[in-house]
């Protein structure tokens, strides 16, 4: 498992550029991957990868596409100081797991990142950092694979009784 490091603000266009957006598979969206940014991303990323920025990453635009490149990248998990609130979303629709650690901005890509999130932290090279925590029903959606899929797992019945 690898850790890609990336800065503050990192917008949809620098996670998946514009003139892609007509293609919907997420392994092709994947190839184009931080394309003119981090060109060996797409080539390098491996399932099980993790990202971690600083603040605000995923802002901009609010196409599900850039979660979606991720996700077709095999990324587990996006971990990050703070999101962009549609961004934060769209991964959780799409089955990516976006996590928020004050402290993103200090792990490195030699880091070894551990998730310990049912208690809360992450263990990068040895030391804890804690995590906001991801409330259960969204938990729920993300290990579906997403909204779509996790929709189909609901009987109407379940619905109802709440």
């Amino acid at each position: 498992m690898r850790t890609w490091k990336f800065g503050d603000n990192i917008d949809t266009d620098a996670i998946i550029p514009g003139r892609f957006l007509t293609i919907n598979d997420a392994a092709e969206l994947a190839t184009h991957a931080f394309e003119g940014i981090r060109d060996e991303f797409s080539k390098e990323a491996k399932e099980g990868d993790i990202i971690v920025a600083g603040r605000n990453f995923g802002c901009g635009s609010s196409r599900e596409h850039a979660p979606l490149a991720l996700t077709g990248a095999g990324i587990q998990m996006v971990i990050a100081e703070s999101f962009a609130r549609i961004f934060y979303r769209n991964s959780i629709n799409v089955g990516l797991l976006p996590v928020i650690c004050p402290q993103a901005s200090e792990i490195t890509e030699k880091d070894q990142v551990i998730p310990h999130l049912n208690e809360g932290f992450l263990e990068v090279s040895g030391k804890k950092m804690p995590t906001e925590p991801v409330p259960e029903f969204l938990r729920r959606i993300i290990d579906a694979g997403g909204l779509v899929a996790y929709a189909k797992t609901i009987r109407s019945e379940d619905l109802c009784t709440k």
